[in-house]
């Protein structure tokens, strides 16, 4: 797999964005527990915890980005990603 990337959304939800900045590391957890998504994957940032969500839906994902659903399976538990672009409609990250 070469460079992949995804989009952390909700943030609205939890901190907001405007803290992060390009080359940020965040920390990617599954969470199948989550009655609303099956596949859903935390995005988490040290000190404050979750922060938003890996998007999964066709309305949050940036461009070409990975969506949850065709992340989730290649994940182990736990992943690493670091921040690229923050922009209006989301943020775009880079799985390490």
């Amino acid at each position: 797999m070469g460079k992949v990337y995804f989009t952390l959304t909700g943030t609205n939800h939890y901190y907001g964005k405007e803290f992060l900045e390009p080359g940020m590391s965040v920390k990617l957890r599954k969470e199948p527990d989550n009655e609303y998504d099956k596949e859903a994957i935390r995005v988490e940032f040290n000190g404050l915890g979750k922060i938003g969500y890996v998007a999964n839906s066709p309305y949050t994902v940036l461009g070409d980005s990975y969506s949850a659903g065709r992340l989730y399976d290649a994940l182990k538990k736990k992943a690493k990603g670091k921040v690229l672009l923050v922009t209006e409609r989301g943020v775009l990250c880079e799985l390490k």
